[in-house]
């Protein structure tokens, strides 16, 4: 039987691309080990609404609405007294999501770097995850996942933009330097399935 006290305090996180059950397993996760859990707030976004209306005029304001957000979970994170497990992290926002919009022209190249400085600058008051939890699943499970849960804001979402997302998750991970552990979720169904979760506890207490 696993304990969380038994282990120093950590900070863990969940990444995956949209509708890869990130927020779905922090959420067990965090229930399972008693861990504080840190999730992304996606419907108070004040920008989300108008972006997907308007990418070309709301991505910068959006991104940097994220990344600022993701900066003031992390202050937290880092002053909170136990292990904390968080719900996407500040790599994602600009390593995926704010590169995916300006390779798509979504996000001019003078926005980008303008977004790359502030995450920079940034980068100097964080410590990395001592693990992330990557979820990885193919373009049919994240396209039915997102219909299923039909998020207003996320119903114009097209696979080509789920496409791109995964094309820069995959070059991410491949020169991430800290600890991660990658689990396949596309035939996985760790809601429902208690075996498909057990089999994932299993993955996670190792890399602990």
């Amino acid at each position: 039987m696993y304990h969380s006290t038994y282990y120093k305090k950590k900070y863990i996180a969940v990444s995956g691309n949209i509708g890869c059950g990130k927020t779905t397993l922090t959420q067990l996760l965090s229930e399972k080990f008693g861990w504080f859990p840190h999730y992304e707030h996606v419907e108070s976004n004040p920008y989300l609404k108008d972006f997907y209306e308007d990418k070309p005029r709301w991505a910068f304001n959006l991104q940097v609405y994220f990344l600022n957000n993701r900066l003031e979970q992390i202050k937290k994170i880092q002053k909170h007294p136990t292990t904390v497990i968080q719900d996407r992290t500040i790599y994602e926002d600009a390593f995926i999501f704010a590169k995916s919009l300006n390779s798509i022209g979504h996000l001019s190249s003078r926005d980008y770097q303008n977004y790359l400085n502030l995450y920079e600058s940034m980068m100097e008051l964080i410590t990395l995850p001592d693990l992330i939890i990557y979820l990885k699943a193919d373009i049919e499970k994240l396209m039915f996942q997102i219909h299923k849960r039909a998020r207003g804001f996320e119903v114009k979402i097209d696979k080509n933009y789920i496409m791109v997302l995964n094309e820069h998750y995959e070059k991410w991970i491949s020169s991430y330097t800290g600890k991660m552990v990658c689990i396949d979720v596309s035939d996985l169904d760790f809601v429902e399935n208690q075996n498909d979760f057990l089999h994932i506890l299993e993955i996670i207490q190792k890399e602990l």
